[in-house]
């Protein structure tokens, strides 16, 4: 327990001080978020800091902790997502990599052929879910935060030890680095750390949950990750039934629609972690069974409502007569 506090410390301490290093050599390496020249250091730090201090433990030890192979894959996509922050990679490019890093590294042996082929489908939804969260002020970290801890809370219930291991890592890492992401930002998460963090999380919820019941893991995987999940829904129903193409970016996720609504970003991000906070809460107890499976039907069902109500906040035909305020750091990508 203690070389796990020290662990989380360290990832924490060294990811805000790497973060702010690395933001002048992301400015003149042009590493930057296009619309607001915001430096993206800060997901390469959580990614390099993650890594390091997860890796110390699973190849410095006597004995590995089998996180290994999710490492390794987990670097791969943060790899994808760095190319993508550079050059712009297409969509499709971006799941064909990610559905291959999850291919690798699903437990088929615990979760059957078919439960198997389905976790790689969920992992990279949520995957780009994450990357689509970045678009404010500490939103995508904050979520991850919050799935992060959750996912090392289930991974503790079972004694997972590895697993909860690297989730609380990574949570300490994303906490240091939304020192520098709270707005106003002064770095940026960027693809390479978005999708990295929403890659690992998937996977090491789809390692705590093999052996259990489809439906029910359903549900928890959903509770966990509902924050990336409702945004990721709301998004392509929104531009399904306006006739807009599902990888063309606008300004009409969660965050955008509330802005519109009149809330302020840091309001945002504290109303959308308290969101993902209460799901999280739930998946956590439904997974230790402190609570019925009934009770995943209410964070589907609020999350649902969210959803509907949010879709009817006009975003497209009044994007360039009604803008948020300057400077206000929501800002559309191709997400």
């Amino acid at each position: 327990m203690l070389y796990g506090i020290a662990a989380a410390a360290t990832a924490l301490l060294l990811t805000a001080l790497l973060a702010a290093a690395l933001r002048i050599p992301a400015l003149r390496l042009r590493l930057v978020e296009r619309r607001r020249e915001v430096p993206l250091s800060g997901g390469v730090a959580v990614v390099a800091v993650t890594g390091a201090v997860a890796g110390v433990e699973e190849w410095g030890g006597a004995a590995g902790s089998g996180i290994g192979g999710l490492l390794v894959a987990g670097g791969f996509v943060a790899l994808l997502g760095l190319v993508d922050d550079v050059w712009r990679l297409r969509r499709r490019v971006l799941a064909g990599g990610t559905a291959v890093a999850a291919a690798c590294v699903v437990p088929y042996g615990e979760t059957g052929v078919l439960p198997g082929l389905l976790a790689v489908v969920w992992a990279v939804g949520v995957t780009l879910a994450f990357r689509g969260l970045d678009h404010a002020d500490g939103l995508a970290g904050t979520a991850g935060v919050v799935g992060a801890f959750g996912a090392a809370a289930c991974a503790a219930v079972d004694v997972m030890d590895g697993v909860a291991g690297l989730m609380s890592v990574l949570a300490a890492a994303l906490t240091g680095f939304l020192l520098h992401n709270w707005h106003p930002a002064r770095a940026g998460l960027g693809s390479c750390g978005s999708m990295s963090a929403g890659f690992v999380i998937a996977l090491a919820l789809v390692h705590v949950r093999a052996g259990f019941g489809l439906a029910e893991s359903a549900g928890v995987l959903f509770a966990l990750t509902a924050l990336a999940s409702a945004d990721a829904v709301l998004v392509l129903l929104t531009r399904r039934l306006g006739g807009r193409p599902a990888a063309r970016g606008a300004p009409d996720h969660l965050a955008h629609r509330l802005r519109r609504l009149g809330l302020t970003v840091p309001g945002i991000t504290l109303l959308l972690g308290l969101a993902a906070l209460s799901g999280a809460l739930v998946g956590v107890l439904a997974h230790a069974e402190r609570v019925g499976s009934d009770a995943l039907w209410w964070v589907g069902g609020g999350a649902l409502l969210v959803v509907l109500s949010l879709s009817r906040v006009p975003v497209y035909a009044a994007r360039r007569s009604v803008s948020p305020q300057v400077g206000a750091p929501l800002r559309v990508r191709n997400g």
